[in-house]
């Protein structure tokens, strides 16, 4: 299954205000052309394109080295796999591909950024600092969970934050989704096509998606709607078999049986590293100049689903991560940095 690639990022530093005190005369260990921030489709198809431009990338991989698709399990939607790929499987072909072409890629974290002057500096672990004269950001959203212990537990094994990404896999079943907003109609209404119910629990007595769609949903067949509803349990052992529900009103808990539980509460982009040093929008998503990567600040460039709320895939994520590595070489050529 293909799941929203996540990337942790320390939040050690308080505010903007203590980066600008940061010591930028603090010698770097080394200089490279071509930093990448985050590893998963986007970072490693960055390092793949920017490596055979002869940029000698650096690539951090992050926390979770690969994204969220290392936890996953089958991958069935993404080009030139006809027989799908196990989600571990697919992230290191992307990474040995990337090293095939020449990419450095290491383990750690970036901690803390400069990118008030040239080249750039990025502080890794906490304890050593790299400059680069050009930065691509690939550090992926999260999805928001609810918190529960068998949400977590049986995460994988059909409870996912991707109805696109993982509805085929429960054609014809019945299945449950959990939000109230614009993206939990959408995904509501594109399970409604494959699977044979869909359950969708609503925690207040309205919706937050608008009027349309929200007139959508109400009037598909094979949406039931839970007013006043929240999980109560994930049920299931090694695959879900069923929901438990509370009435938030009564208390009174109920059990549907069903194959899979979708949770569309939002997503978070992991931006906070950058927040005060690049332009966000007001849920911390990097803005790019349309059509292109680029951020606010000149050699520094944002792709997959740090800056992407829409699509949210791999596929779209490893499209924007070719883009950045083919800004990053024409600004460093425009700057004679190449």
């Amino acid at each position: 299954m293909l799941f929203g690639k996540i990337l942790h990022l320390s939040t050690s530093y308080t505010n903007f205000e203590h980066r600008q005190i940061i010591d930028i005369n603090m010698s770097a260990n080394e200089k490279v052309h071509c930093l990448i921030i985050g590893s998963g489709p986007a970072g490693y198809t960055a390092a793949i394109y920017a490596a055979r431009a002869n940029l000698k990338p650096v690539l951090y991989q992050g926390m979770q080295p690969g994204g969220q698709l290392t936890i996953t399990t089958e991958v069935e939607n993404y080009p030139g796999y006809p027989n799908g790929i196990m989600g571990p499987q697919m992230m290191v072909d992307f990474e040995q591909q990337a090293q095939r072409m020449g990419a450095d890629i290491r383990w750690g974290m970036v901690t803390k950024v400069d990118f008030s002057s040239r080249p750039f500096k990025a502080e890794i672990d906490e304890e050593t600092w790299i400059e680069a004269d050009s930065v691509i950001i690939a550090t992926g959203a999260s999805a928001k969970w609810l918190g529960l212990e068998s949400e977590q537990r049986l995460n994988g094994h059909g409870v996912s934050a991707c109805a696109v990404c993982d509805g085929f896999f429960f054609k014809g079943k019945e299945v449950a989704i959990v939000g109230a907003g614009d993206t939990a109609c959408e995904e509501a209404l594109y399970l409604s096509k494959l699977c044979s119910k869909v359950h969708m629990l609503v925690r207040r007595g309205e919706m937050r998606a608008s009027k349309v769609m929200q007139a959508r949903v109400l009037k598909t067949e094979n949406i039931q709607i839970y007013w006043n509803s929240e999980t109560a349990e994930v049920l299931g052992d090694d695959h879900v078999t069923g929901l438990r529900i509370r009435n938030t009103e009564t208390g009174a808990e109920s059990d549907i049986a069903l194959s899979a539980f979708f949770v569309a509460i939002g997503h978070e982009p992991n931006s906070s590293l950058f927040r005060g040093i690049l332009d966000m929008d007001e849920q911390g998503y990097l803005i790019t100049q349309p059509g292109t990567t680029k951020t606010n600040i000149e050699g520094v460039f944002a792709c997959g689903d740090v800056q992407d709320k829409i699509y949210r895939q791999a596929v779209s994520a490893a499209g924007t991560g070719c883009m950045a590595a083919l800004d990053a070489e024409r600004y460093l050529g425009a700057m004679d940095l190449h």
